[in-house]
């Protein structure tokens, strides 16, 4: 097979949190497509070559129950991952196949970015010249609309100008009623849409018709009828929305294409503070019927921006960290967006509102921003604004009573107030969150130079720095984002982020032109950051810092230092970093470095942000490397998970989370922060 990295999962149809499908196998016909939660949500291929039915996606049988002989797979001879589409190969009977998924998440177009429409495409050619008869199956599933198989569905077609569109929604329509992490949307309506053409037909009907098409490539049920009888359970009516492809004959050098899109209209998407908001499409009073003829109309155009931002991606990441860096941002890029809902709050501000996958299902949580956000600092700064919005109108409520920042806002789709650790005051994490908050006010002031916004918001990015300078040093016993591993005291990396958060302010001071306040914070900082380094040290050994202070023999991964670098504060000693780069080499097992010395895990946005520390990309590649191993070998198929264990390649937890984005420090430390840079 022609591919660099075998990815764990294969994203397939990636647009946000509900609407993200993968394939989690080595070949796409080795199983059904599955939401990320892994819960199937099918989507299979059939071609009849010269008579002979064979498969090229999932599978026919639905039922696990029943026994069927399912047809020969196609020889999947190809699978290429990039930014924003994926592409597999197939040949059999003489005839090659192309099959591309695309959803174009160009940073640069917000509505573009929140146009809930995925493409499949179909490429047909002759391998050997001679002329082959051939026709082509798909069909998508009732799955893909409910949260369980019990759950009731409706079904219809519509002819939408050119456009046959089938449709399928819950028969109980009740929009943001619900919160969970392992939760699928069954509200909205799901749409498989096609342009309408002689060579193409479709169905609704029981899944049965996948047999009828393999045993002679005909369908003998009345086309684009609904004959079920409405509505009906999911695993009962079985229902599939598919279509047909009359190739006919492929000959020669002629090659033959077919598109269909997948589309999703959620109705409303978030629940902000009691308000439910529509996705960011509908903000000019866009419906689906547009935006289907939208989809289509802007197909070619679409796939020339796509595949020139995805050369440039990858030219760019194999310059800044080598042809393994350039996969590993590649798998991430889809995931990182899809993992987010774009939303206008009632003031038309944008809110790029995350869900902690696999987590606890918290939404718009500090402490998941705050490493996803190197990849928008790069393409889209306005998105990481879109993060932090939800976080400061919650501080400056009433509802929130601490004085340093919150950890989320609720729990996906309902941002309507923190729910994690229900606000205890031992379950929070003071210094991480008000240090988050900081550096990313700090960064995307830098990257497009808008003060706007740090102006908005200044009462409480001072409340927050004051916190630090305070209480940031040396930390009381609590919580950091690696909650997993529990409350710690002293925590030298924790305190490192508290040095970054007030350097940070002093930053902001600067850019808004208040020199003596800049000033003072700088050197509350540069007092703090000498101070740690004399805490930090371990007085058994000198080749690297402490886990916590006070706790010889111990160490960590002290990836909040980045900052540093990236912000050309320069605060902590060279000397001192080349040793910890050196350190994490010395401790690296085959699928990376520890996060600390407590467990074999780690964390894979916090292993390359370690990486980015080293001065050479020698050193660089030698930390990220085994993350590239992992993901290449991992026997855990689930989207990209961010918490592994170094020795086994096991998946800890975690799958599916927007921190991924944060594996693109090093390309944004290479590119700099500033609205001038190349």
């Amino acid at each position: 097979m022609n591919t660099k990295l075998r990815p764990p999962a294969v994203p397939l149809v990636t647009i946000d949190p509900y609407f993200s499908v993968w394939s989690m196998a080595d070949r796409l016909t080795d199983d059904f497509t599955r939401h990320w939660t892994g819960r199937r949500q099918a989507f299979t291929g059939l071609i009849h070559i010269d008579g002979v039915a064979w498969r090229f996606a999932g599978r026919v049988e639905s039922n696990p129950e029943r026994y069927y002989t399912e047809p020969e797979a196609m020889n999947q001879t190809g699978l290429e991952v990039t930014p924003l589409s994926t592409r597999y190969q197939f040949e059999a009977g003489g005839v090659g196949l192309d099959v591309t998924f695309t959803s174009p998440l160009l940073p640069d177009d917000l509505e573009l970015l929140s146009r809930p429409a995925s493409y499949v495409s179909f490429r047909v050619r002759s391998l050997d010249g001679s002329p082959h008869q051939v026709r082509l199956y798909v069909d998508v599933t009732g799955e893909w609309c409910v949260n369980e198989t019990d759950q009731a569905i409706t079904w219809q077609q519509e002819e939408q100008g050119g456009l046959t569109v089938l449709q399928v929604s819950h028969s109980e329509q009740k929009a943001l009623y619900v919160s969970g992490d392992d939760q699928r949307i069954d509200w909205g309506t799901f749409m498989l849409a096609v342009k309408q053409a002689p060579d193409v037909r479709t169905y609704l009907d029981k899944a049965q018709i996948r047999k009828q098409f393999v045993r002679d490539g005909e369908i003998r049920s009345n086309e684009g009828a609904a004959p079920l009888a409405q509505p009906q359970p999911v695993r009962d009516a079985e229902l599939v929305m598919a279509s047909v492809w009359e190739i006919g004959e492929v000959a020669g050098t002629d090659e033959k294409s077919q598109l269909i899109v997948l589309a999703y209209d959620d109705v409303y998407a978030i629940e902000y503070f009691g308000q439910p908001l529509e996705a960011y499409w509908k903000k000019d009073g866009k419906t689906i019927t547009n935006l289907l003829d939208e989809a289509f109309r802007d197909y070619p155009d679409l796939m020339a921006r796509c595949d020139t931002f995805d050369v440039k991606l990858r030219e760019d990441a194999i310059r800044s960290g080598g042809e393994k860096y350039a996969d590993i941002l590649s798998l991430a890029y889809r995931q990182a967006i899809a993992a987010h809902k774009l939303v206008l709050d009632p003031e038309g501000q944008v809110l790029f509102m995350s869900k902690e996958c696999f987590s606890n299902g918290c939404i718009a949580t500090v402490d998941v921003s705050y490493p996803s956000i190197p990849l928008f600092l790069l393409y889209q700064p306005e998105l990481v604004r879109g993060m932090m919005r939800p976080i400061f109108k919650y501080a400056a409520s009433d509802d929130w009573t601490f004085d340093f920042a919150p950890h989320d806002v609720g729990q996906y789709p309902l941002a309507n107030g923190q729910v994690y650790g229900e606000n205890a005051l031992e379950a929070q994490m003071p210094v991480e969150e008000c240090g988050n908050m900081l550096v990313m006010a700090a960064a995307v002031t830098l990257a497009d130079g808008n003060t706007d916004f740090v102006l908005e918001h200044r009462e409480l990015l001072a409340q927050w720095a004051d916190y630090l300078a305070e209480h940031g040093l040396d930390p009381e016993n609590q919580l950091c984002t690696d909650d997993f591993a529990g409350h710690l005291a002293r925590n030298a990396n924790l305190s490192a982020k508290a040095v970054m958060g007030v350097a940070s302010y002093g930053l902001l001071c600067g850019l808004l032109g208040e020199e003596e306040t800049a000033e003072r914070y700088r050197r509350a900082a540069s007092d703090m950051a000498r101070k740690w380094e004399g805490l930090a040290a371990d007085p058994s050994a000198d080749s690297h810092t402490m886990l916590a202070f006070g706790q010889p023999g111990t160490w960590s991964l002290k990836y909040n230092l980045v900052w540093d670098g990236i912000f050309g504060t320069d605060l902590f000693g060279e000397d001192m970093i080349r040793r910890e780069v050196a350190w994490y080499v010395e401790k690296q097992e085959r699928y990376g470095t520890p996060l600390d010395n407590r467990a074999a895990y780690t964390k894979a946005d916090w292993l390359v942000w370690a990486g980015t520390l080293a001065e050479g990309r020698e050193d660089f590649e030698r930390i990220v490397s085994p993350l590239w191993t992992f993901l290449n070998e991992t026997r855990d198929r689930v989207p990209f998970t961010d918490w592994y264990d170094t020795k086994t390649s096991a998946q800890i937890g975690f799958q599916h989370r927007t921190v991924v984005g944060g594996l693109y420090i090093k390309l944004l430390k290479d590119r700099g922060l500033g609205p001038s840079r190349a």
